[in-house]
């Protein structure tokens, strides 16, 4: 993975990824301690609440602000973003009512909703060798396990010497960085959009795009199954270790470090086995493995019983190696399935579907925790999982024929992918094959 950083624009911009995903990390910590303090047993509800809330943004807003970023500078659209997500952190520390926390959350997650499709479809352009592109992935992934991972344990060495509101002046401190580091860095251009598209053209191609393609919606379907387990990990691990196992504060850290110390080992683990493996031949055996771990928990936490804290901890662990084995191959599939100047509202797409998904999920893992218990939560997410994974295996089957034919009436006749394969778009019907490296050429004659 070191020969994707050599690449200086890269470099800068995974920087500036890890920085902002460090201050979020404490930022999390901390919000699930602020809703313990104003709800005590009913923070899982309000994480699940202000969850879904940020699924709301995410889901309503992403695609179009992607629809309006399309025609303004990278640069200037990530350099924004992060400085409203800088202003928004700075006030989390005066919340005295959960009311505030779901109105700063939804302005929050509406700057991520713009930020992160663009950060996503910029990284293709900078790193246009697969082998490179298969290396940030992995890298991505790390960024987002320093959240999991390294942001509790700083956030647990923090704790004992300031109050968790504290915390929040890291978030603020993560994203200005992250600001500085975007503005330095020197971009590619990018494909440019055809002039003539209207804006409900722009807003609706990703998903159009999105869901014609069998892989991707076997993807949208896997990516059901990983929202399912890791809602229940995000919104009820605070409840289960402050009420259930009666720890103190620093252990939210220890278990939320677990969870991304086995989502930091698979992403350290893939691209040597993306290098010799299909995609769907890491995702979905971890996609079927992780909804049968979901079930053993839900049954080892029935009732009153709880696991040992040391199975608690490997069982969270590999919920997370197991969460990130599905995610983490996504952007080669969203690669392969787009034309360049398609990419970010394919990406878009992707960020607004898949969040679709956690919409479902969060409030599942928040309020039936509370109302039914956290075992009868995880069972119905399970299902859910379950039922993700045999969505998957219908729309995206191991056995594809090699010569598929299929269509695009979404796709305008002047549509580079038309042209690609009929000149100009003559006829909308075609086939294409499927390499051994599950790649896609068009057929000719």
């Amino acid at each position: 993975m070191i020969r994707a950083l050599s690449n200086r624009t890269y470099a800068a911009l995974f920087t500036a990824q890890v920085v902002a995903l460090l201050g979020t990390g404490l930022m999390t910590i901390a919000l699930g301690l602020l809703a313990y303090e104003l709800a005590e047993d009913a923070a899982g509800a309000v994480l699940g609440t202000a969850f879904t809330i940020k699924m709301v943004a995410y889901v309503g807003l992403s695609p179009v602000l992607a629809a309006i970023a399309e025609r303004l500078p990278r640069k200037a659209v990530m350099i924004g973003a992060d400085l409203v997500r800088a202003t928004v952190a700075l006030a989390l520390p005066f919340v005295t009512e959960v009311w505030q926390i779901y109105t700063l959350i939804f302005l929050l997650q509406a700057a991520s909703a713009s930020f992160t499709p663009v950060f996503q479809a910029t990284i293709p352009d900078v790193l246009t060798d697969e082998d490179d592109y298969t290396q940030a992935l992995s890298l991505s992934r790390l960024a987002y396990d320093v959240e999991n991972l390294l942001s509790p344990t700083l956030a647990a060495l923090l704790l004992a010497v300031i109050s968790f509101h504290g915390l929040f002046v890291g978030t603020v401190i993560g994203f200005l960085i992250s600001a500085v580091l975007v503005a330095r860095s020197s971009l590619p251009d990018r494909a440019q959009p055809d002039e003539k598209r209207s804006f409900r053209d722009r807003l609706t191609r990703g998903s159009r795009i999105y869901l014609a393609t069998p892989r991707l919606r076997g993807l949208l379907s896997l990516n059901m199954t990983a929202a399912a387990i890791s809602a229940f990990v995000l919104v009820n691990t605070v409840v289960l270790v402050r009420a259930d196992y009666g720890l103190g504060e620093g252990a939210l850290g220890v278990a939320m470090a677990a969870f991304g110390g086995g989502s930091m080992l698979a992403a350290m683990m893939l691209p040597p086995l993306l290098s010799r493996m299909r995609e769907r031949d890491v995702m979905m055996p971890s996609a079927i493995a992780l909804t049968a771990l979901a079930f053993v928990f839900a049954a080892l936490s029935w009732g009153d019983s709880l696991p040992p804290w040391g199975v608690f901890l490997t069982i969270w662990a590999f919920f997370g190696l197991l969460y990130s084995a599905i995610l983490t191959p996504s952007g080669r599939l969203l690669r392969i399935s787009a034309h360049s100047e398609d990419r970010p509202a394919l990406f878009a797409a992707q960020f607004a579907l898949s969040h679709a998904c956690w919409l479902v999920t969060y409030p599942l893992a928040g309020w039936v925790g509370k109302i039914a218990g956290l075992s009868v939560s995880l069972l119905m997410l399970g299902g859910l999982g379950a039922l993700g994974v045999l969505s998957a295996i219908r729309f995206w089957p191991a056995n594809a024929e090699r010569i598929v034919q299929h269509s695009h009436p979404h796709l305008s006749p002047d549509h580079p992918h038309m042209k690609a394969h009929h000149g100009h778009g003559q006829s909308h019907a075609h086939a294409f094959v499927i390499d051994d490296e599950h790649r896609v050429w068009p057929t000719h004659g």
